[in-house]
């Protein structure tokens, strides 16, 4: 007869338990995993599917009832390591989007809106084509398959142990995050220059010539030359899109700030 104890399903339970915690959270909040087109169903499956992959590999887990008051700690700490990671990873593609709206603003399009699916609210035309296209560029360069690799070597930097977490990793989070925010704003910067030129000629040229209709001359010439720099500016997009990314996986370790 077969007898099992309670300290051998213990140690099974957790050897999958904590590491799936951490899985599902940064499934929730990284993308493109956490687009509204994938279910729930879809994203349990995926986490489980991991989860039962990497869990040879995983360094050993503590031996703590999960049902415990400190298991229950250690779940919320898994969690919360899950969720910092995919707001990482969620903050470069806001960058992005950031550098769209301001790119809008400056072009006169700030009024042009669409639905975006990913926020379930009204986006910037520029900021959701620019969005797409670094989900696009993300996913060709096998982007979702370094979010997972990154994963597991989480499990590595921040082993799953006792219910704590150094103050540094907050710290590191915000100094990671101002960064990225400061690429997506150079992303957006020669576009942004190139327009403050345009709209300071034509205040020269309101100023040299009152009678012209600004508003009739002004509004289709920005409009122009925006989406004219912005196409010259794409074609040298990948590499400062490339760049955002290897920042953001670096970051998502919390182990140090980016650099």
């Amino acid at each position: 007869m077969i007898s099992v104890s309670s300290a051998e399903i213990n140690a099974w339970v957790t050897a999958f338990f904590f590491p799936l915690a951490r899985i599902l959270a940064l499934l929730v909040a990284s993308p493109p995993f956490d687009n509204l087109a994938l279910t729930v169903q879809v994203r349990l499956m995926l986490g489980l599917a991991i989860a039962i992959a990497i869990a040879p590999v995983l360094p050993s887990m503590p031996r703590i009832d999960p049902a415990s008051a400190t298991g229950l700690l250690l779940l919320a700490r898994e969690m919360f390591i899950g969720f910092a990671m995919g707001f990482v990873m969620r903050l470069v593609f806001a960058a992005v989007d950031m550098a769209g709206n301001l790119i809008s603003l400056q072009m006169g399009l700030g009024f042009a809106s669409s639905y975006d699916p990913q926020s379930a609210g009204q986006t910037a035309v520029v900021s959701e084509f620019l969005g797409l296209l670094a989900l696009l560029t993300f996913l060709a360069i096998n982007g979702h398959l370094m979010v997972i690799a990154t994963l597991v070597q989480s499990f590595t930097v921040l082993p799953v142990s006792t219910p704590s977490l150094s103050a540094e990793i907050g710290s590191n989070l915000a100094t990671s995050g101002a960064i990225l925010f400061s690429s997506g704003l150079l992303l957006a910067l020669p576009v942004v220059v190139a327009l403050l030129i345009t709209n300071l000629a034509l205040a020269i040229l309101s100023r040299a010539a009152p009678q012209l209709n600004l508003m009739a001359i002004g509004f289709p010439l920005t409009i122009a030359l925006g989406f004219t720099a912005l196409m010259l500016a794409l074609s040298y997009a990948s590499a400062p899109l490339q760049h955002m990314f290897e920042r953001g996986l670096a970051a998502m370790l919390a182990a140090a700030p980016v650099h």
